[in-house]
């Protein structure tokens, strides 16, 4: 289901957990990090496909999130005419995207990157907010930092120096980016070996 332009409607998920860390996937058989997102059917709205979405791609479902935000409007990317389905070529440009901001309920042993038989990712971590967009496949890091950057007002606050204050502790600061990684068992991750390139599903 392209629009007028060429552009297919898609929801792009950002899942934060108490301590503001997002999700960060490892596409499955690539280097390239991302975070889940995924195409909107007919009939469905924004919310219904990211709900469905973050249950194919992450395990979750409607009750382990809390919505926080979305953007307000759509933010596209165009898709390199090598990475398109020859049959899609001369009318797909790219996707058009809606980005809602999820708050974590649950615990980090809900997820399951192998809810459906097509797991999108074979490995996952919790990163800092602000992801390395070296890591992202190129023609995606200018709506990710859009997005990034939208939603960042609507982050829950922190008062870390309060809590271990209270606590009589010192904060221990972990290594930059985030924690290791798991593998889609929640595992640390384990290396197979991979492919050099994107491989789209959707095309993209």
């Amino acid at each position: 289901m392209l629009d007028r332009e060429g552009f297919r409607p898609n929801v792009g998920i950002i899942l934060l957990n108490h301590r503001n860390e997002v999700f960060w996937g490892k596409r499955i058989r690539t280097h390239s990090w991302q975070f889940p997102q995924g195409g909107i059917k007919h009939g469905e709205t924004p919310e219904q496909a990211m709900f469905r979405e973050l249950h194919e791609e992450v395990g979750l479902r409607a009750e382990h999130v809390r919505i926080i935000a979305r953007t307000r409007d759509w933010l596209r990317y165009e898709v390199p005419e090598h990475f398109i389905r020859r049959d899609a070529r001369g009318h797909y440009r790219g996707q058009k995207q809606i980005w809602f901001l999820l708050q974590l309920m649950g615990r980090d042993s809900d997820m399951n990157l192998r809810a459906t038989d097509h797991p999108e990712f074979d490995a996952w971590r919790w990163n800092e907010y602000w992801v390395p967009l070296e890591a992202v496949i190129e023609f995606k890091r200018g709506v990710y930092q859009m997005a990034l950057t939208e939603l960042a007002r609507f982050l829950p606050r922190m008062n870390h120096h309060n809590r271990y204050l209270r606590a009589g502790m010192r904060p221990q600061h972990r290594g930059e980016g985030g924690r290791g990684p798991h593998d889609a068992a929640g595992e640390h991750e384990q290396h197979a070996p991979e492919d050099a390139g994107e491989t789209p599903k959707d095309p993209a």
